[in-house]
């Protein structure tokens, strides 16, 4: 494995540099639980496998939210095959904001465009493997464990209560979704195993040696185990670039052109193509629902050292 293409007091001065950014944004306000994070945190963890540098707050923990999108994707997809899962949900981005209803009364017959928006990943929580919520939720978990090597992963229950107060919204997409034949099953189980699996507490490590088994095709670095096969990793990656930005991933493809997903709580996963995984947590949001300062963040680092995907050349 090469070094990695940024040095420790690069990032540093990077990080403190586009903290500023994190006061242009707003706090999540629909979950009341995120309210609760400190606004002025900002940390970056970079891996390749063999070397890993981070920057700021680094040691804080948040809740994955729908950054384990891409997770759930991944496994129901090793649970069910692509045929089951693209029957029941679409592959095409969005132009509109994660948790609209508009698309599904739009869409004949009322399938979610795609896995990344709330409707979508809710139907792929469905199809993970499991008689229960609590054993899809079970698998999920272990599945996280392996790619980060942490055994320590768990839901954060009070984030997670916090979210079910408040999820009428979800209820409704669940009803709406299950009246037209793309959901089965009970709707509050379904509800609640995508609540804990957006509940799943990390750190930017975590999220970093995520993103690296994900630019590895899917391996284990140190032994070259396929943890994620690798047709699977293509698809993952696919959706990360096109859809995993919200209504702003095309705006991040063009500017930053890494493959990431983004949660509401300010979580940041991204998989470069060389093997190196980048975690980010700032958590004022844009108005898209994206990092206030993780985005500038990762349009910056990838302008610097070109790292799009997009790009032919890389600097040397």
């Amino acid at each position: 494995m090469d070094d990695l293409f940024i040095k420790q007091e690069e990032l540093t001065k990077l990080v403190n540099k586009i903290r500023p950014a994190a006061k242009k944004g707003r706090m999540a306000s629909y979950i009341p639980a995120l309210k609760e994070s400190n606004p002025n945190d900002f940390g970056c963890v970079i891996y390749n496998g063999t070397e890993i540098i981070e920057a700021g707050d680094t040691d804080v923990l948040f809740t994955m939210q729908s950054s384990s999108k891409i997770l759930s994707l991944a496994l129901a997809l090793m649970d069910q095959g692509e045929d089951t899962i693209f029957s029941k949900v679409g592959m095409e981005p969005t132009g509109n904001p994660f948790n609209t209803v508009q698309a599904l009364e739009e869409e004949n017959p009322s399938k979610p465009l795609n896995p990344m928006i709330n409707a979508g990943a809710l139907v792929v929580t469905s199809l993970l493997a499991g008689d229960t919520g609590e054993e899809k939720i079970s698998r999920l978990l272990g599945f996280i464990r392996e790619l980060t090597g942490n055994k320590t992963i768990q839901v954060c229950e009070k984030t997670a209560a916090s979210e079910k107060k408040n999820a009428n919204l979800n209820r409704s997409l669940c009803y709406f979704m299950k009246s037209h034949g793309i959901l089965t099953g009970d709707v509050e189980t379904i509800l609640d195993a995508y609540i804990r699996q957006c509940s799943i507490l990390v750190s930017c490590e975590d999220l970093a040696r995520i993103g690296s088994i994900i630019g590895n095709n899917g391996k284990n670095h140190k032994n070259q185990k396929s943890i994620i096969p690798a047709h699977i990793t293509k698809i993952i990656t696919t959706f990360m670039i096109t859809c995993g930005m919200y209504n702003a991933s095309g705006s991040f493809a063009m500017k930053a052109g890494i493959p990431t997903k983004s949660g509401v709580s300010g979580a940041l996963l991204s998989g470069l193509k060389d093997g190196t995984g980048i975690g980010v947590y700032s958590p004022p949001l844009d108005s898209k629902g994206n990092s206030a300062a993780g985005v500038p963040f990762l349009e910056k680092i990838s302008d610097d050292y070109n790292l799009s995907i997009f790009s032919t050349y890389r600097n040397s």
